[in-house]
């Protein structure tokens, strides 16, 4: 049996030794706005008499123009490049953000000039620019609408909005071996057309062989990446962020055979100002083991149990949200688990599955109720202990927004080519500085995975209290054992969960193996959380 994130003892040595290179993963994303100087007018009056604005002609001698062209360089930033034509004279730049705030610049004609900005939340702006000869007092006006990076997310369902067994979302029937199913998410009920990404708990079952399951936005390249991992008879739940394209996300079967697969959506991302994200370190809230946060006792078959979340001390009374990893353990039949925000009665999506005796977790993106609470139910037919750990909340007042990036495989102990090489040792940890350098990445998008397991155990995903500098000079410390736990195996298995993970004080996480044996660890990336 899988430990469920019991207190570990031992100490191996720190497995980490460089980092990837997490900002050219992120530049990879840019996105690029253009507007080209034919669209260049001449500025009102600035008494407001006389024309409008007018487009420039060539014939006129002491007419220029402008073009721009706008870059997006984190999740509220970014750069427009201005080029005055028509002078080789010093130019004042004159700039209308689109958000109630203006600036200015200056450059030569003839050349280009890089500006940034900041917008305070996520959106879509029209920047006006205005650029003036110095010395001829000529000016030209154009303007580029740019949108963020980042988005923001609103909570949705839990709503099923796949399921091959009975047609839900696509044609009934398995989805053939090496075949992508396209779901649709823009419009599929109250989920509105410009959403940029969707949270889904992604579910496979009736496997008949091994395989993994890849979520990527429809008509991309697929990734290398994984999402779900499987073996034959396994029913697998795993949570994916996956963006948008087209309206759709494509569900790719890399198994030698045909799966079902089952979609439960709980909450969606755009570019629009709705909740951010705030990381934390995890921390645990339930525990039926002990009596924490609920009564102590298992859960009994069909049985719901209710938690206040907002306003402990870790989440704020404000959010809308929370980012959680759930743990089954000690379950006396198979069945299922349930999270639902409280006040209402529990939907038909499922969050986890297990089976007898197994210990399991899944991460979870919920709304918080109106009372700040969330509900669990156990939908087996027997009881079972249920663990949960708060990784996140989002709420209206954090500015953290999400930005999603090429999925990317920023670790693979198998891998000679990777920066760290060979199994993860028995109670060791691998540290990863990812946002070294990168002080306003706040949290990450990860898949981890496991595999090639030696004994049963648990992955816990922490905040590293050393700097870098510590660890290149041997000054750091061992840091605290976690208490928390991401996902959980048994010898042999291969199991991934996705991880929000928090960045602490220097940048760097942690992947702890608590377990006595090896393993190999897999680490993706599908995004960041932004405060710029």
């Amino acid at each position: 049996m899988a430990h469920a994130a019991d207190p570990s003892t031992g100490q191996a040595k720190p497995h980490g030794v460089a980092k990837p290179d997490l900002a050219k993963v992120a530049r990879s994303e840019s996105t690029t706005f253009d507007s080209p100087a034919d669209r260049s007018v001449k500025p009102a009056p600035a008494d407001g008499k006389g024309k409008a604005a007018a487009p420039l002609t060539a014939d006129t001698a002491a007419d220029i123009t402008v073009g721009l062209k706008a870059f997006t360089i984190s999740a509220h930033g970014l750069e427009v490049d201005t080029t005055a034509n028509g002078t080789t004279n010093p130019v004042s730049i004159g700039f209308d953000w689109g958000d109630g705030t203006t600036g200015q610049d200056s450059g030569t004609g003839g050349q280009t000039t890089t500006t940034p900005h900041q917008y305070a939340k996520p959106g879509g702006y029209t920047i006006k620019v205005t650029v003036t000869d110095q010395v001829t007092q000529a000016s030209s006006v154009n303007q580029i609408a740019v949108w963020t990076s980042g988005s923001h997310y609103t909570p949705y369902g839990p709503t099923r909005l796949l399921d091959t067994r009975n047609g839900t979302g696509a044609p009934q029937g398995k989805v053939p071996a090496y075949t992508a199913t396209q779901l649709k998410i823009a419009g599929n009920g109250a989920i509105p057309s410009n959403v940029t990404a969707v949270v889904l708990n992604l579910t496979v079952t009736n496997a008949t062989s091994g395989g993994h399951i890849t979520a990527y936005p429809n008509g991309s390249d697929r990734p290398t990446t994984s999402n779900v991992n499987f073996a034959p008879g396994q029913t697998v739940p795993n949570l994916v962020i996956v963006p948008v394209k087209n309206g759709y996300v494509d569900l790719y079967n890399g198994g030698w055979e045909s799966v079902d697969l089952i979609a439960d959506v709980t909450g969606y991302f755009t570019k629009s100002a709705s909740s951010g994200y705030t990381p934390l370190t995890p921390q645990r809230l339930v525990d039926t083991r002990i009596g924490q946060g609920t009564s102590k006792g298992q859960v009994p078959g069909y049985g719901t149990f209710t938690t206040q979340v907002a306003g402990t001390g870790y989440v704020s009374p404000g959010a809308t949200a929370v980012a959680l990893n759930v743990t089954v353990t000690n379950p006396k039949s198979d069945g299922h688990l349930t999270v639902f925000p409280s006040g209402q009665s529990a939907p038909t999506a499922s969050n986890l599955n297990f089976t007898t005796g197994q210990t399991v977790a899944n991460s979870v993106i919920v709304p918080v109720g109106p009372d700040g609470k969330i509900s669990v139910r156990n939908g087996a037919w027997n009881p079972t202990d249920v663990i949960v750990d708060v990784v996140g909340y989002y709420s209206k007042d954090s500015t953290n927004a999400f930005v999603p990036v090429k999925p990317s495989r920023l670790l693979d102990t198998r891998d000679g080519n990777t920066w760290a090489y060979g199994p993860l040792e028995g109670r060791g940890y691998i540290y990863m500085p990812l946002s070294d350098g990168l002080p306003h990445t706040k949290g990450f998008v990860l898949n981890s995975t496991v595999t090639n397991t030696k004994d049963s155990g648990y992955l816990a995903v922490t905040p590293d209290p050393n700097s870098l500098y510590d660890y290149k000079n041997g000054t750091e410390v061992w840091p605290p054992t976690p208490t928390s736990s991401n996902l959980n195996w048994t010898p042999g298995k291969t199991v991934p969960n996705l991880v929000q993970a928090a960045t602490g004080p220097s940048g760097i996480i942690d992947f702890w193996n608590q377990s006595d044996g090896n393993l190999d660890l897999i680490v993706d990336i599908f995004g960041v959380y932004e405060d710029n």
